[in-house]
This record gives structure tokens, C-alpha cells and sequence, in this order.
């Protein structure tokens, strides 16, 4: 690793050891806790509910550090899944060293590290989210010699009491993109966020304020986004979650409120939770070429992400009120298209920096003197539809699956130029071609039966089974919420109530 790469990098184990997270070894972390008086460790692992759990140590001598670091711990699997009984609920979970950083909220010294469960015979959980995301990645390497790289944007709202702001600088409303303080209250939390994730091993992108904001007879509302940088898809998942859970402590310590929930109010920007992917091949991306022009491969891809997308909201849309987001006529994305830098299209190819794009540091800067470098390499495109109650693994594997069946499918190209749009489709003069495309589902229920019909390809290679398909169908079906949009329509109370239900979902 390069000296500059290493003082650059906000992560403190980087720094110490001198190499990247990736070739972190057992003995890499010993010597980091012996010389940096580490007291305690946190194992930490995701639970049904998509939250991070926590199980403490306290490092009695290096032989207890050596053992807990060699055989992870066993923890009760019945009160982490609802699917596990609890005549066969004990799991290990078993740390991954690549995970490991400083906590930056403890008093005493700690460092935490993610975990994998595993079962009794020491094979990685069948039914492990996770595991599932690792297999449906694995399947599309082996059948298509591609790979996927992902990363996401994380939209949430900052909730507080109207008299914790500065009413002098009011924010204008559902007009807080890009905004900055003073009419923005919580730049500051957001940058604390985005420092402490990096220093845990996250890669982000940038992070600025959103659309929404607002406030009502009680609390201040400010919705903001923090970017991820693309990267492969164990790390991207592993970071994203370390990512929530940190804002929900910084926050705790503002003595505010965050929430992932698509929705808030009626009227008022939802939260999403949108995927970029960059299609790779032999470590290069292979999402574009000819200096810029989306690949047929990267076509196809799109194509089978669009075909198994209405079954892809089972795992990136899993509560009532992700469809009191997804409704017509807003950026929410309802049809299934794709199209370049279009934002009423589900899957979105944004501007890349192709062609001469290069050129513009030059017109900026009339002195710039080096010799300028292609960028199109950095080109993705986005699938809109996920919000924050997605079960980030499943999501994943779930793009990994609809990635492998676009590329093995014999029309994708033919039906990419059918599901291409370039004009914004709900206006009136485009009102035909909106009715030629497929609608995503508007309810859990309708997203259960989609996963129904789809549920072979997902089933391919054994990356799901079908035991934990149906687990996933009979739970959306639970919620009872057919038409429920249409029934609450013009309910506040109702929907406020639902909506408070599900605040603090994933």
C-alpha cells in the first residue's frame, strides 16, 4: 500500500498496520489492542431485523484475545431470527477480521468487529441473509464471469423538537437539496457521521442535505443523504449498516431522532434507499466502452434487474408504508424502464464523464497543466425503487440474481430498447407509453405475490430456498395492506399512526 494511500486513510488500524482492511490478519488485531490499550471487544451482527446487535468482552490476557478472535462465541439464534426454533437456536458467530474498528463511542477503549453466523457444524447459516448475499454473487461469477460492484445512497430525516433550532434562518419547504446552513440545522451531524463511518472502514462518496424539509404543530423535520462509493458488494453491505447504526448514535447524542422510514407525511419527500451498480469483469469495469457508451452487458444486466424487479421490493420495500412512497407522478419510481438521467425511470444511467467531460477542469481552471485522464470508468447506473426497510443483504442478492438472469437471458437487448425511455412519462402527451410498461406492486401483499411468480429464478443455483421465499411471502402477506393506500386517502390520522409504527425500521 502506498505511504500516501495510508496517511490519507481515516481508518486507525489502516494507519497503524500499514495495509488495507482486506489483509487484515488475527494477528494484525492482537497487535493493534496490545498497542493502542484496547480494553474491550464488540462483536456485532445483524439481526432479523436488520439492526446491529452487540455481545462485549472484556480481554482478559492475550490467550482469551487469541480464542475469541479464533472461535467467535455462540449466541442464541431463536432471538435473533424468527424462522430459527428454539430446540435448534444455537448459532456461532465468528468475527471477520477485514470489519475491525475503533468504536468512537465508547469511554472505555473498544474496538468492534462484524460478524458471519454459522451453524452447528461450522458451515455458514443456509438462511443467513448475508450467506444468501454471498452465494447469489458467487453464482453470477461462475456463470457469467462478471461481478458486481454496488454502493448506496442512504436518504433519512432528522427529527426534533421545533424550539432544538434556530428559527431565525427558516429553511424553505421541499426545498432543502443541497441546501446549507444556516437554513440547514444539521450539517454538522451529518459530517460527524460521515468522519466516523470513515474511520470505520466506510467509503463515502460525499454527503449533502435533501428535498425534504419541514415542520408541523410539534417537531422540525430535515432530511438528508450520505453516499457511498461503489465498492464490492460484502463491503458495501458490512459499511452501510455500520453506517446506520453510527447515525442513530450521533444522533442519540444530539438529542435528536433518525429514521430511515420511506415515509413521514403525506405530501412531503420519502426516503429511499437507492443502489448503484457498476458491472465488472477481470477487475475493470465493464459497464461501459468505447470511451463512455453503456456496454450491451451492462444492457442486459439492466434488463434482468427490470424483469425480477417487481419481486425485488419482498426485499428492498417491506413494510406498508414503502408504498405510501412508490406512488405515481413523484421521483419514487412505479414503472419499469430505465433510462439516462432520467428520474421517473426505476433503473437511472446518471451522467458519467464521458466523451468530453474530461475537458471541463481545464475551462474551470485555464491554469491546468496535466495531462488530462479519462473518467468514464466511474459510470453506473441506479436502481430507485429500495427504501431504508430493505434487508440490505437480500437486496444485494437480489440485484445479483436479476444482474446473472439479464446476462443469460436471449432477448435482453431486444427488450432493453423496449424498456428504454428518454422523456418524463407522466406527462400527458407520453400518456401512451406509460401504459405499455409494467407497474411495480403498491402494497407488501402485491410485492408477495410478484416474488411468487418469480420465485424460480431465485431459486437457481440454490442461492434462496424456497422455505425462506415463502417465509418472506407469508410475512408481506401478514401486513394485510391491499389497496391500503386507497383506504387511508384523506386519513392523516391513520396514516401518521402507521407511519409511527415503522419510524425506526431498519
Amino acid at each position: 500500500m502506498k505511504p500516501s494511500s495510508v496517511e490519507m486513510n481515516p481508518n486507525k488500524l489502516v494507519q497503524f498496520l500499514n495495509k488495507p482492511a482486506s489483509e487484515f490478519t488475527k494477528e494484525d488485531i492482537i497487535k493493534f489492542i496490545k498497542e493502542n490499550g484496547i480494553k474491550m471487544l464488540n462483536f456485532r451482527y445483524v439481526g432479523g431485523d436488520g439492526r446491529l446487535k452487540a455481545l462485549n468482552f472484556i480481554i482478559r490476557n492475550e490467550e482469551h484475545l487469541d480464542t475469541i478472535l479464533s472461535t467467535g462465541e455462540r449466541v442464541d439464534g431463536s432471538s435473533i431470527f424468527k424462522y430459527i426454533e428454539a430446540d435448534s437456536s444455537d448459532l456461532y458467530v465468528v468475527p471477520k477480521y477485514r470489519t475491525a474498528f475503533v468504536n468512537p463511542f465508547e469511554e472505555i477503549p473498544t474496538l468492534d468487529l462484524l460478524c458471519s453466523y454459522f451453524d452447528k457444524d461450522g458451515n455458514p447459516l443456509a438462511s443467513s441473509p448475508e450467506n444468501i448475499m454471498k452465494k447469489a454473487h458467487a453464482v453470477l461469477k461462475e456463470r457469467t464471469g462478471y461481478e458486481l460492484n454496488v454502493m448506496a445512497e442512504l436518504e433519512y430525516y432528522i427529527i426534533c423538537d421545533k424550539d432544538q433550532i434556530d428559527t431565525d434562518f427558516p429553511a424553505v419547504d421541499q426545498r432543502g437539496y443541497h441546501e446549507s446552513g444556516p437554513f440547514t440545522k444539521f450539517e454538522q451531524l451529518r459530517k460527524d457521521a460521515m468522519l466516523a463511518i470513515s474511520e470505520a472502514g466506510g467509503f463515502i462518496k460525499y454527503g449533502h442535505s435533501e428535498v425534504g424539509n419541514f415542520t408541523d404543530d410539534k417537531y422540525y423535520y430535515e432530511q438528508n443523504e450520505i453516499e457511498f462509493e461503489t465498492t464490492n458488494v460484502e463491503d458495501a453491505a458490512d459499511r452501510l449498516i455500520v453506517g446506520k447504526w453510527m447515525l442513530r448514535m450521533i444522533a442519540a447524542q444530539y438529542g435528536v431522532t433518525v429514521s430511515y422510514a420511506p415515509k413521514i407525511t403525506v405530501g412531503k419527500a420519502g426516503s429511499g434507499l437507492h443502489i448503484h451498480m457498476k458491472l465488472m469483469k477481470d477487475g475493470k469495469t465493464a459497464t461501459v466502452e468505447n470511451g463512455g457508451k453503456l456496454s450491451d452487458a451492462a444492457k442486459k444486466a439492466i434488463v434482468g434487474c427490470l424483469d425480477v424487479a417487481s419481486a425485488i421490493t419482498a426485499f428492498g420495500n417491506t413494510i406498508p408504508t414503502s408504498y405510501l412512497r412508490l406512488v405515481p407522478h413523484q421521483e419514487a419510481p412505479t414503472n419499469v424502464c430505465w433510462g439516462d438521467r432520467n428520474r421517473s425511470a426505476l433503473i437511472r444511467v446518471p451522467l458519467g464523464w464521458s466523451g468530453d467531460a474530461s475537458k471541463m477542469i481545464t475551462i474551470a481552471n485555464p491554469n491546468y497543466s496535466e495531462e488530462l485522464k479519462e473518467y468514464y470508468g466511474k459510470q453506473t447506473y441506479e436502481f430507485r425503487a429500495a427504501d431504508g426497510s430493505a434487508d440490505v443483504y437480500l437486496l444485494i442478492a437480489g440485484l445479483c440474481v436479476g444482474t446473472r438472469y439479464g446476462l443469460e437471458m436471449d432477448n435482453a437487448l431486444e427488450l432493453s430498447k423496449k424498456l428504454y425511455i428518454s422523456v418524463n412519462i407522466f406527462k400527458d402527451e407520453h400518456k401512451d407509453r406509460l401504459a405499455e410498461l409494467d407497474h411495480l406492486p403498491a402494497s407488501c401483499y402485491e410485492s408477495a405475490q410478484a416474488l411468487k411468480a418469480k420465485k424460480d429464478i431465485f431459486m437457481t443455483d440454490e442461492v434462496f430456498t424456497e422455505g425462506m421465499l415463502d417465509g418472506i411471502v407469508n410475512g408481506l402477506e401478514a401486513y394485510n395492506d391491499y389497496q391500503l393506500s386507497e383506504r387511508l386517502y384523506g386519513k392523516n390520522e391513520e396514516i401518521k399512526k402507521l407511519v409511527d409504527a415503522y419510524i425506526h425500521i431498519g
